[in-house]
């Protein structure tokens, strides 16, 4: 799905945070989630006809979102931790949708 490698992304991000610096791109960090934060709120405020404009400007800030948690991944250093803890949450939530499906089937 992604034409470029995680590989070569990870290239760029070094090379961001070598210009820029760590401090600099946590802060984007927080911008770009705040950016997120409102396309998601304006969703529900959108007219039908809005409506797949709002989803383009909400897909737009998960890409920058995602992009620089990435590279905060890197600035700390977590990405296998990240990874396991993100199996581990996902794991919790397929055992209570198992739980809340069988509670509702009883």
């Amino acid at each position: 799905m992604n034409e470029v490698s995680y590989e070569e992304r990870k290239k760029v991000y070094e090379a961001a945070l070598e210009r820029y610096g760590s401090y600099a791109q946590l802060w984007m960090c927080v911008e770009e989630m705040s950016e997120l934060t409102k396309a998601i709120c304006k969703i529900r405020r959108k007219a039908d006809t809005q409506y797949p404009e709002a989803v383009a400007a909400v897909a737009e800030e998960i890409a920058d979102v995602t992009i620089m948690l990435e590279q905060a991944r890197l600035i700390f250093n977590i990405n296998e931790e990240v990874c396991e803890i993100m199996d581990q949450k996902i794991e919790r939530l397929r055992n209570r949708l198992i739980e809340e499906e069988r509670s509702e089937n009883v």
